[in-house]
């Protein structure tokens, strides 16, 4: 057994933050070269891909297919239907997913992978339209596209100049370029992310607070004119920890929590009525804003509880252990 002396550890220390300074500088040489490559065809494949009538499907072999992979993920879980086909599948069977609504985007960095030939002949065949991402337009697959989104020519960061890096660190941000455009275009909102996003820390960031409060016979409301004695039966019965209180119309007047009920406690408290105690128009939120919103209120007001109303009408209660219970923060 070897046993590296500190003044070892520490050249070598040196060695790798040189090299992974270099990797680091390298990339971001290839991807300001991109950004200043961008240009009107980027628009042209956006296009085709918002007036696609089907999905975008997005296919690329080996580390252009591991890239291609995540995009169809960005782009399906954003709000633009996409999914991957592997090259060498399609070739047996699998091009039977792609239909002529679709548009098919092919990632090759240099352009020759042959296991692409099938797909791209396929486009040719049923009229297709193909996106081809790919350094060099000359290419077999260059050459086969519609629309053709050039990656910068800037070598590997690889030390052998072999390993795709640079390159495939280009296509993931062209992808992200392709998401984001997408995103912006069709005016999808964090409403819609949380639709797609049901699980998971993004989930329960991103819940609603209709999803979460409590309605109908779990709400504690009573008549603003409630004696106390009403009021402390129905918030020990709700178990909220609070009591909203309305008018003759329906409307939210008032709320009493425990820590009022608290502050004015005594002997005298049962010959009081709800109006004579209770917080008047106390704070309250729509049912469409994310869960998370409501609980910075919470902390913000140093308050435990928030009704849920639409035009005045309460519709919900939710509690600050609702949002906990769920995870969010």
């Amino acid at each position: 057994m070897t046993v590296i002396m500190d003044k070892d550890v520490s050249a070598q220390s040196i060695v790798d933050i040189n090299s992974a300074v270099r990797t680091v500088n390298m990339e971001i040489d290839t991807i300001e070269k991109l950004r200043d490559s961008l240009d009107s065809t980027l628009t042209k494949a956006l296009n085709l891909m918002q007036n696609a009538k089907g999905r975008i499907i997005i296919t690329g072999m080996g580390k252009s297919g591991h890239i291609g992979k995540k995009i169809a993920a960005s782009l399906a879980s954003t709000g633009t239907p996409s999914f991957f086909v592997h090259p060498a599948e399609a070739s047996h069977g699998d091009l039977g997913m792609i239909t002529d609504e679709d548009v098919v985007i092919a990632i090759s960095n240099s352009g020759e992978s042959k296991e692409l030939v099938d797909i791209l002949n396929y486009c040719k065949r049923f009229g297709i339209p193909l996106i081809a991402i790919t350094k060099n337009p000359e290419s077999s697959l260059g050459k086969a596209g519609d629309i053709v989104l050039k990656l910068p020519n800037n070598g590997e960061a690889c030390p052998l100049g072999l390993a795709p890096t640079s390159s495939t660190t280009a296509t993931l941000v062209l992808g992200d370029i392709l998401t984001t455009c997408m995103i912006e275009r069709k005016g999808f909102t964090k409403t819609d992310f949380n639709d797609r996003h049901p699980g998971g820390k993004l989930g329960s960031i991103l819940q609603r607070v209709s999803d979460l409060m409590h309605v109908g016979e779990e709400m504690p409301l009573l008549d603003e004119n409630a004696d106390m004695q009403a009021v402390l039966l129905e918030m020990t019965s709700k178990r909220l920890g609070c009591v909203g209180f309305v008018n003759t119309q329906g409307l939210l007047t008032g709320m009493l929590t425990d820590g009022d009920l608290r502050r004015w406690l005594s002997p005298q408290i049962l010959e009081k009525h709800a109006n004579e105690l209770m917080t008047k128009n106390p704070k309250t939120v729509s049912k469409d804003i994310m869960a998370s919103e409501a609980m910075k209120i919470m902390h913000d007001k140093k308050i435990t509880n928030l009704f849920v109303v639409e035009n005045g009408y309460p519709v919900g209660v939710i509690h600050i252990h609702d949002l906990l219970n769920h995870g969010v923060m």
